[in-house]
């Protein structure tokens, strides 16, 4: 395949990418998702990993239907990345793309679940064992001995269920040697340690290198010391050899010269003699310990290579069931859609955005289409009904636009086939994720740009789910409601799903008989004026806006008589008896 086939590669991008890779490997990084050599060969990592994205998961990425959709997606891997272990395991998910078969959904929640299990298992001490080792695993690039010493991390922490038991079946005798194998053999040579004989040999060489550096002074000491004649100054430097060298006598009977004119020739020949011997000595040692631990490798080469494969692919679910810990996700329910039947429902649902800035989150059930969430929130008549599309109105700052923050990242790490903040979920994976946040931008142009957005995903064939956060924000009041009711019957007549946030609500009347209207209700001030939502809709039920609780802490913050005289005239308007009784409640609550 040519490089300039995949998405994103250029003729700039091909050039640096055969010039540093050559195209076959270049290829080989594409096809297998490696931000890393892509990124190391010159491309920026932000562009490496939109190219591998769409490679690896095209089909998948054009479900995602507006730039919203793409950035809840994309703020949704950050999140994951956080808990990923290696380098290799971020860039994993980084490329996570929406699936297209439920079979590959549920495949990696297998995997996912299987290792959050597996890991919830496990004792503090070996958690902490396991992620020291992957940290080694980093600091080491990724090597094969890193690899191997991280495999025998999760052998001896003891976990062999799920992915994890790619390790648990590697024989741990012959991982353990390849190890010792890997840690002697560094670039080819042997590091010191391996071989006892080997360490006296390079010792004694070092040794007499120094004596050659200083050999002048050494034969002034022998001087100083008394000796008197030749035959005293040549026993004399063979002890000084034994002494501080570890040489044998031999070796050195042998390096010694019978025909040196002067001390200075006898030790400087000596010294060289000594010195091309072990020389040669140390290389003969260093073959052959490298040739044995050579065929320790090639003996353990398949375990060696299984556990370069299972670390990896471990660090990667490992990361994944790490992410799902801590938001304390769940496995979604998948409905078949071969009858036409579609749903998003969920049951105390968490908003992951929240959640990670470690605010209070309340937890919200919601469902749309057929589903089967058969139990009523706290606090409300009943629950949900079937239609497949929802009007979502209520209060300022009520948590609309957050309930579709909360079923957009359900649908997306679904179809992505990862666990879901929910206690229970089920869904209906979508062709189309149309997802449109609120945007005050109030002209023709982000008017037409946005219909341009929406409008085609739902007359395209597929299934689609319609997340739209207050239309009206981008045109005049009149004209809103008009293309909102359009907009919602279009959604009911192509049999999508739906929840459409606006303040518009007794405008866009009658609703086809499809659609509901939901409703979120705020419940007054706390002591300290902050406003009380419940953010649990009620379902059939327009929500109450809030101007009498805003105006009622304009009222009671006001920095002087006018200023505050000017918010009463506001409380009138909005009705004074409601401002001074939501006041009246706020401090009885102190």
């Amino acid at each position: 395949m040519q490089l300039e086939e995949y998405w994103g590669v250029g003729p700039k991008t091909r050039e640096t990418l055969t010039d540093e890779l050559g195209r076959e490997r270049a290829v080989r990084a594409i096809e297998s998702g490696d931000v890393r050599t892509l990124s190391d060969a010159g491309l920026a990592r932000g562009r490496a990993t939109r190219i591998l994205r769409r490679a690896t998961g095209g089909d998948g990425m054009d479900t995602l239907a507006t730039s919203d959709a793409r950035s809840a997606y994309k703020e949704l891997l950050e999140l994951a990345v956080d808990h990923a272990v290696t380098d290799r395991a971020a860039d994993r998910i980084r490329v996570l793309t929406p699936l297209t078969s439920r079979e590959e959904m549920e495949n990696r929640l297998d995997d996912v679940l299987a290792a959050r299990d597996a890991w919830s298992d496990l004792e503090e001490s070996d958690r902490e064992a396991v992620l020291e080792a992957y940290d080694r695993y980093d600091e080491r690039a990724g090597t094969e001995r890193a690899a191997v010493d991280a495999a025998l991390a999760l052998s001896d922490a003891g976990v062999d269920s799920g992915p994890f038991a790619a390790v648990a079946d590697l024989e741990r005798e012959t991982l353990a040697e390849a190890a010792d194998a890997l840690a002697a053999l560094d670039g080819g040579r042997v590091t010191a340690g391996a071989d006892d004989e080997l360490d006296r040999l390079r010792t004694a060489l070092g040794a007499v290198e120094d004596m050659d550096a200083n050999a002048l002074e050494l034969i002034e000491n022998l001087r100083d010391d008394g000796v008197r004649d030749v035959s005293e100054f040549r026993e004399a430097f063979e002890d000084h050899l034994l002494r501080e060298t570890d040489v044998t006598i031999d070796r050195v009977h042998e390096a010694m010269p019978n025909d040196a004119a002067d001390a200075t020739d006898f030790v400087g020949e000596t010294l060289r003699a000594l010195r091309a011997d072990l020389t040669e000595a140390v290389d003969e040692r260093e073959e052959t310990v490298a040739t044995e631990l050579e065929a320790t490798l090639e003996d353990a080469r398949e375990a060696v290579d299984r556990a370069v494969e299972a670390v990896d692919e471990i660090a990667f679910h490992l990361s994944l069931a790490r992410f799902a810990l801590a938001y304390d996700c769940t496995r979604p329910s998948f409905i078949d859609s071969s009858d036409g039947s579609a749903t998003v429902s969920v049951v105390n649902a968490r908003n992951l955005m929240i959640a990670a800035h470690e605010e209070s989150v309340q937890p919200v059930t919601y469902a749309l289409g057929d589903h089967d969430v058969a139990e009523t929130p706290a606090g409300v008549d009943s629950a949900p009904g079937e239609e497949r599309v929802a009007v979502l109105t209520g209060a300022n700052s009520g948590g609309k636009t957050t309930l579709l923050e909360t079923l957009c990242q359900v649908v997306l790490l679904a179809t992505m086939g990862l666990p879901v903040p929910a206690d229970r979920a089920e869904v209906t994976p979508v062709d189309s994720l149309v997802f449109h946040r609120r945007h005050a931008s109030f002209n023709a142009g982000v008017l037409e740009s946005t219909l341009k957005s929406i409008v085609p995903p739902l007359s395209a064939d597929g299934k689609t789910l319609m997340l739209v956060d207050e239309f009206e924000a981008i045109t005049e009041p009149g004209s809103a409601a008009n293309l909102l009711h359009g907009l919602v019957t279009l959604t009911v007549e192509r049999d999508a799903l739906g929840v459409f946030v606006t303040h518009l609500a007794d405008d866009l009347e009658p609703l086809p008989p499809e659609a509901r209207v939901d409703g979120i209700f705020a419940e007054g001030l706390n002591p300290d004026l902050e406003l009380l939502v419940d953010y649990q809709p009620r379902f059939g039920t327009v929500g109450r806006s809030t101007p009498e609780f805003i105006v009622s802490r304009l009222v009671a913050n006001a920095s002087d008589r006018g200023e505050r005289a000017g918010f009463e005239i506001l409380g009138e308007a909005v009705g004074n008896e409601v401002v001074q009784r939501t006041l009246a409640d706020a401090r009885w609550d102190e």
